[in-house]
């Protein structure tokens, strides 16, 4: 199996190094890669032992799988030119671009064309991302296990309704930048209090990731969780009763529904 790879980012990048320095699962000479500039394929192809090639065409023709790791304004763009090329070779088509449905990836490929339509997230750079993945209905059983076996050399995998996969975007997706902005705010409390930054934020980040795993391993909701650890009287009910009382919870929900509307904007461009 040859995989392709149109657009050689940060995301592309994360990939294909989970996928062969990362994990070895897949071997470097059977995936090729194409990018704007050529030097960023060629760098990444040199790191991972894959096969930099010239043009997205170069690409599709060497490949049994085609992910595309462009920008979702990049798609319209580029798609059009290659209908033909796409219609030769008939891959497999795989999209990690925001907000674009399979309805509107399926206008830009043959009739029955088999579409996998994925979510990671910059996590994938350490092999932790959370990825969503949807299909159409052309894609059999074993292209949905195949391109699910590739995002979880990344990480873990998570099947999505298509119908939440906006939700989905903001919760696997934008989250991630929640989550560190929570951390850097924290850290920086601890160094107006006195402790060095950088410690403070291995603290917090130590904390934050043993927090993820309680809720995870122990089975029990996150409220039960924060009445165990306050107790009455105590400190932490302090600092939770002020979260609560400045609107963190409201402030939250306000931050999901500004990036859900935004994916859903991006989905309706054409």
């Amino acid at each position: 199996m040859k995989f392709g790879f149109i657009g050689a980012g940060n995301m592309v990048s994360a990939i294909v190094k989970g996928m062969t320095l990362g994990t070895g699962s897949y071997e470097g000479k059977s995936i090729f890669i194409s990018s704007k500039s050529v030097a960023s394929a060629k760098k990444l192809a040199e790191e991972c032992g894959a096969n930099a090639c010239n043009t997205s065409r170069e690409v599709i023709q060497n490949s049994d799988v085609v992910i595309l790791g462009v920008k979702p304004n990049v798609l319209s763009v580029i798609l059009p030119e290659l209908q033909g090329d796409f219609a030769e070779k008939k891959p497999l088509v795989v999209s990690i671009a925001a907000g674009k449905t399979l309805e509107y990836l399926s206008d830009f490929f043959p009739e029955k064309t088999p579409i996998v339509r994925v979510m990671p997230n910059i996590n994938a750079k350490i092999g932790a991302s959370t990825t969503g993945l949807c299909v159409n209905e052309f894609v059999s059983e074993q292209q949905r296990k195949l391109v699910g076996d590739v995002f979880s050399t990344i990480g873990t995998v998570a099947e999505i309704e298509e119908s939440q996969f906006s939700i989905f975007s903001v919760i696997g997706g934008a989250s991630v930048a929640f989550a560190y902005l929570y951390m850097d705010a924290l850290a920086h409390a601890a160094l107006k209090a006195g402790m060095p930054k950088k410690q403070a934020l291995q603290i917090t980040a130590e904390t934050v990731l043993g927090s993820a795993k309680m809720v995870l391993e122990s089975n029990e909701a996150p409220w039960p969780l924060i009445d165990q650890v306050c107790s009455p009287g105590g400190t932490t009910i302090e600092g939770v009763t002020a979260l609560q009382a400045e609107g963190f919870e409201a402030t939250l929900v306000k931050a999901f529904d500004a990036v859900l509307a935004k994916d859903k904007a991006i989905g309706q461009k054409k």
